[in-house]
């Protein structure tokens, strides 16, 4: 590791800290099945291999999708 890169943290999309930002940037989920108040973090949203993911805790509906998919629309500028 270069030492300079040391203190760089990796942040996850879905995450349960309070935003700073607003949509577009991320989306809180209503999910009751999610153990703590979560957001989706827009801006983060990458590729990731299946075997990395890890138990399923909750589904996200298909308003809470399209809401990701407005806030990505409009971040990207389409």
């Amino acid at each position: 590791m270069r030492p300079h890169c040391r203190n760089i943290e990796r942040r996850d999309p879905l995450c349960g800290a309070q935003p700073r930002t607003g949509f577009p940037l991320t989306l809180e989920l209503a999910s009751p099945k999610l153990p703590k108040r979560s957001r989706v973090k827009i801006r983060q949203i990458r590729t990731l291999a299946t075997e990395r993911l890890g138990k399923r805790l909750a589904r996200a509906s298909p308003e809470e999708l399209a809401q990701v998919l407005e806030g990505l629309n409009e971040i990207l500028g389409n």
